[in-house]
C-alpha cells in the first residue's frame, strides 16, 4: 500500500509496493502503463527536461543498451514535464545528431500526474522538473528497486543493468548477491535458520563456506 503522508500529499513509494497504474500520452501515442508493462520488467525513469545535455547522454546510453535490456525482458519508458511535441523534436534531434534509435516511449507529463504519482518531483530541488528517478518494476507490477540522482548527475547505465541482473538472479535461484556482483561471480546462499542447519552448513562440501552464516556458490 502506498504511503500518502508525505508533505504536500505526494505519495512515498516503498519497495514491495504495487507500481501505480496510469494512462498518459507519449511519443508512441496514448499509453496505459499496465498494458505496456504486461509480462515484462520495466524501467520507468524520469529526466528534468528535454534538450538538456545530461539528459541527452542518458537517453543515448539507454538507447545504446537496447539489445541488453531486450535480452533481459526489460522495457524502458521515460517521463518528464514536457509536451509531446517537445519530446518528439528532442528524440528526432538525438537520433540525427547522436546516431541512435530511441525505441522506447517518453511520457508527456505536462500536468505532473505521473511525476506526482511516483514522487518524481522533489520540491527542495525543483518544483517544475523531475529529479533523475529510476524505478525497477517486475512482471507482477511490484516495485523492486529505486535509484534517485540529483539534477546534476547522470545515471550509470551499467549499474542499472547490474541491478536488473541481480534481481533476476535472486528470483530465479533464491539467492542474494554480494557487493559489486556481476553475472559470473559467486552468489550468496541464504543463511541457515536453525542451529541444526547451521551445523550441517559448516560441513556442506557443495558450498564455499566462510562461516555458518556466510556461504557462497556458483550459479
Amino acid at each position: 500500500m502506498t504511503d500518502t503522508t508525505a508533505s504536500a500529499g505526494i505519495p512515498v513509494l516503498r519497495l514491495g509496493d504495487k507500481a501505480p497504474d496510469f494512462e498518459a500520452n507519449s511519443t508512441h501515442g496514448p499509453l496505459k502503463f499496465s498494458d505496456y508493462a504486461k509480462d515484462s520488467w520495466v524501467l520507468l525513469f524520469s529526466h528534468p527536461a528535454d534538450f538538456t545535455p545530461v539528459c541527452t547522454t542518458e537517453f543515448v546510453g539507454f538507447a545504446q543498451r537496447h539489445e541488453d535490456f531486450a535480452r533481459r525482458n526489460v522495457k524502458l519508458i521515460g517521463n518528464s514535464i514536457d509536451s509531446v511535441f517537445s519530446h518528439i523534436a528532442w528524440v528526432r534531434n538525438m537520433e540525427a545528431t547522436q546516431k541512435v534509435k530511441i525505441g522506447f516511449p517518453v511520457i508527456a507529463d505536462l500536468d505532473q500526474k505521473v511525476a506526482r504519482l511516483y514522487g518524481m518531483v522533489h520540491e527542495p530541488m525543483a518544483v517544475t522538473a523531475t529529479v533523475r528517478c529510476v524505478y525497477f518494476i517486475d512482471p507482477n507490477m511490484t516495485l523492486r528497486a529505486m535509484i534517485y540522482y540529483p539534477l546534476t548527475t547522470g545515471r550509470n547505465i551499467d549499474e542499472i543493468v547490474r541491478v536488473i541482473d541481480a534481481l533476476q538472479a535472486a528470483d530465479e535461484h533464491g539467492v542474494a548477491t554480494p557487493a559489486g556482483w556481476v553475472p559470473g561471480d559467486d552468489v550468496i546462499v541464504p543463511p541457515p535458520a536453525t542451529q541444526a542447519d547451521a551445523e550441517a552448513r559448516a560441513n556442506d562440501g557443495s558450498l564455499k563456506v566462510t562461516d555458518w552464516y556466510f556461504s557462497k556458490k556458483s550459479l
